[in-house]
């Protein structure tokens, strides 16, 4: 018997067509209507004079200008003695040009924020002379915003050509486990208390021997409970292949290769099926996507952002691709998802091309129920700012509306992050940013290979693009190779610190000396085992009248993660009017703010209803 059931892909298709044809046959009705009313009608009545409105007042001038925010360089006052190594020899081999991420992690439970730096390194057969191999670094925080070297003692002295990281505690036993992506074999390292020991082989999770991977996160995509691994993979690369495709750019002769010239690659996502065993399950939960004409893999993925984009309970997957539309991944619910990232105008950009998409991050930054994806781009292409319509897709670029695109335009962006800098209670926007040849200012006058990054000012709805570019911000617009970002509160007085990786070079780690006055609200999330991270959750926050949402997805960014407690800016507010908590699990309670200017630890179970 014939199934005359649509699939969803289908009622997608339908839906658009008869949406379609319903908005030209609207269009027809009001041309006609035009026409028929242009005719004359004999003597015409009499039209009253109209009162003329005067424009709404300009707010003040104050109100659309940054507030002084300072950031001071502290990498080598902290302790933080890390250099990254690409293991650049002269060959222009593209691995060199991706740089490495960063994630700030209470890795032993003192409360404070530690950081961890993964590290690249030498081509086989190239390694320098009495040189030592690079190794991942591992920096616990001492509470005041210094650090010393615990990489050793803690187990993490491991030395491959690292990537990304991304941290959460896989078991429920109260430890964050730390998962590191690579250029041949992923990492897998559980905590035992402090102490880290490599279980990739036993979970299964180490991918192939020749699988470039990029970013991962954790999620619940099952609803089981239990927090599963999605990890993005770049494209089909070696040596060999690299230097076969001998991409040249005219004035520099050889140069790194441009993504379009290399095969695609299959994300991967595992199930966790407890006791650090994991199950590749990318077919049947419909992850692989691939070319109807070559049938070879389509992504090139390079960041993800987890986020429940359509309000269905149900959380999915965004992917940014590198030179290939972005995939958005819609959770069906059953453990299988389908791709719909064309219908949902997530794919291209607003001339309807891809970009060279590579970092991305997610938030409902107008305070209302618009949720914006923002995508950092290539050198010339202007970063993405998809939003949705009255929180419904689909998603519409709206970076020049929003003041995002003429100052994004020139540099090539890697990293991005939404954060509250000034805690005024509106999320801003940070760009890393970096080129990949050494020598660009040869060729193209307008790059350089170190680039200041940009810092956008949320001014809310008091300006006519609400981003503002910041001009002043001390040592953090200097110029970088900017790849990972992150942030943490490092030394404990309420604001957002910074970490942006640099692609063979020394990170920098900046310290917020912001002085506005503004109140703070610090939010700790404990959920029920064995999502003890409540990954996921969502924090809605009223104070002053406004309502700003949050969700507790760490793995942001680029190859990073940020911190997992949620800063709330309040601005001049000095209370709390209402804090609710929507857990992974869909429950929601209601939590009493006794004082601002706190850190608050939240309890699945313990709060009202």
């Amino acid at each position: 018997m014939k199934d005359n059931r649509l699939t969803p892909g289908e009622a997608r298709i339908r839906r658009a067509f008869w949406v379609s044809i319903a908005l030209i046959a609207s269009g027809m009705a009001s041309t006609l209507l035009f026409e028929w009313l242009k005719q004359p009608s004999g003597d015409a009545a009499p039209v009253p004079d109209a009162e003329i409105q005067a424009p709404a007042p300009i707010a003040p001038e104050s109100a659309r200008q940054p507030p002084p925010v300072t950031f001071t360089d502290i990498t080598t006052a902290a302790g933080i003695d890390f250099v990254h190594v690409n293991g650049a020899y002269g060959e222009r081999l593209m691995p060199e040009t991706i740089g490495s991420g960063a994630a700030f992690l209470d890795y032993d439970g003192d409360g404070h924020q530690d950081l961890l730096l993964v590290n690249s390194a030498y081509w086989p057969g190239h390694e320098p002379p009495d040189a030592p191999a690079p190794r991942l670094a591992l920096y616990r925080n001492l509470g005041d915003g210094r650090f010393v070297d615990s990489t050793q003692e803690a187990g993490l002295d491991a030395s491959f050509y690292g990537m990304g990281v991304t941290v959460a505690d896989l078991d429920g036993d109260g430890w964050h486990d730390v998962y590191v992506t690579s250029l041949n074999r992923n990492h897998l390292y559980r905590n035992l208390a402090g102490r880290f020991v490599d279980v990739t082989e036993q979970a299964g999770v180490g991918g192939g021997d020749e699988t470039w991977s990029s970013s991962a996160t954790v999620f619940d995509h099952d609803g089981d409970g239990d927090l599963d691994l999605f990890v993005v993979n770049y494209v089909q690369w070696s040596r060999a292949i690299d230097l076969e495709i001998d991409f040249r750019l005219t004035g520099l002769g050889r140069a790194y290769g441009a993504p379009l010239n290399f095969v695609g690659t299959d994300n991967r996502l595992y199930r966790n099926d407890g006791d650090w065993r994991f199950t590749d399950v990318t077919t049947e939960a419909g992850i692989r996507v691939t070319d109807p004409v070559s049938g070879q893999p389509v992504g090139k993925g390079l960041g993800v952002i987890v986020v429940d984009y359509d309000r269905d309970g149900w959380l999915d997957l965004i992917v940014a691709n590198d030179t290939v539309r972005n995939f958005l991944f819609r959770n069906l619910g059953d453990g299988r998802f389908e791709e719909v990232g064309i219908f949902e105008g997530l794919a291209y950009d607003r001339n309807g091309k891809a970009t060279s998409a590579m970092g991305i991050d997610a938030a409902r930054f107008r305070d209302d129920a618009d949720l914006g994806v923002v995508i950092g781009n290539f050198a010339n292409e202007m970063s993405s700012l998809y939003v949705t319509h009255q929180g419904r897709p689909p998603f519409v670029d709206e970076a020049v509306l929003e003041g995002l695109g003429p100052a994004s335009r020139i540099p090539l962006t890697f990293g991005v992050l939404f954060l509250d800098y000034d805690l005024d209670g509106r999320l801003d926007l940070l760009l890393a940013n970096g080129h990949l040849e050494h020598e660009i200012d040869k060729v193209q006058q307008s790059q350089t290979y170190a680039q200041p990054p940009t810092l956008f000012w949320n001014c809310g709805d008091a300006c006519a693009g609400r981003f503002i570019p910041v001009m002043e911000a001390g040592d953090l617009l200097r110029p970088m190779v900017g790849r990972g970002l992150t942030y943490a509160d490092i030394d404990g007085d309420g604001d957002l610190d910074l970490l942006i990786t640099q692609n063979g070079r020394a990170p920098v780690l900046l310290r917020n000396d912001q002085a506005t006055g503004h109140h703070v609200l610090r939010v700790e999330l404990i959920g029920r085992a064995p999502n003890r991270d409540a990954i996921g959750a969502e924090i809605a926050l009223t104070a002053g009248g406004v309502t700003r949402h949050r969700q507790l997805m760490p793995a942001r960014g680029y190859l990073s993660q940020v911190e997992r407690p949620i800063t709330f800016g309040l601005g001049t507010a000095r209370t709390v009017e209402r804090l609710l908590v929507r857990w992974p699990d869909g429950s929601e309670e209601v939590f009493a703010v006794p004082e601002v200017d706190a850190r608050l630890v939240l309890e699945q179970g313990r709060g009202g209803t």
